[in-house]
């Protein structure tokens, strides 16, 4: 739930234009163009494979309830931002723009390979760099910084309630789920 508070008091404070931090990022990526090659991280091909890839690796281990969270919780966190732009109508360049879609979906892709992998340090920390990289892309070329995080906590929103309705927050496959051994 905090993730969408989040979502609607950033969407709520930025309003329909862009901000200071806006500004800038976007000056940056006039600057700097060649900080667009970050979008491969948010491209949907990239994130379609990636999606597919976690899919079929969660399969084999019998991991239908990840299987089934990697496939449909992308789906539903793209409707949402979708209906998230509409409703807070926020434009750039003539587009609707709050919360990016791109980085919603990448955010909750990436987040199904930690799951996926376990949340070891490395894994985690992969994840947070190209976050951070995919958030450049998008803040220096089609949408606003502020997008990006509001997609971030629309993400994090999605991923929250797949853990949590799969019951993918347990031990890894084959652990001790009710810690109860020593």
């Amino acid at each position: 739930m905090a993730g969408l508070a989040c979502l609607i008091a950033l969407g709520l404070a930025v309003g329909k234009g862009p901000t200071p931090v806006d500004d800038w990022f976007q000056t940056l990526g006039r600057h700097h163009p060649q900080l667009g090659y970050f979008l491969v991280f948010t491209d949907g091909r990239v994130l379609l494979a990636l999606c597919g890839a976690v899919v079929l690796a969660a399969a084999p281990q019998r991991r239908w309830s990840l299987a089934a969270a990697a496939a449909i919780t992308p789906f539903l966190a793209v409707m949402a931002a979708r209906l998230a732009k509409r409703s807070f109508g926020r434009l750039k360049d003539g587009e609707i723009c709050y919360p990016s879609g791109h980085t919603t979906l990448a955010f909750v892709v990436l987040a199904m390979a930690v799951v996926l992998v376990g949340a070891a340090t490395w894994a985690v920390m992969a994840f947070a760099a190209v976050m951070v990289l995919a958030v450049i892309g998008q803040a220096v070329t089609y949408h606003y910084f502020t997008d990006a995080i509001g997609a971030l906590f629309l993400g994090s929103a999605f991923v929250c309630v797949a853990v949590w309705v799969d019951g993918l927050d347990r031990c890894q496959p084959g652990g001790d789920e009710d810690h109860s051994s020593r």
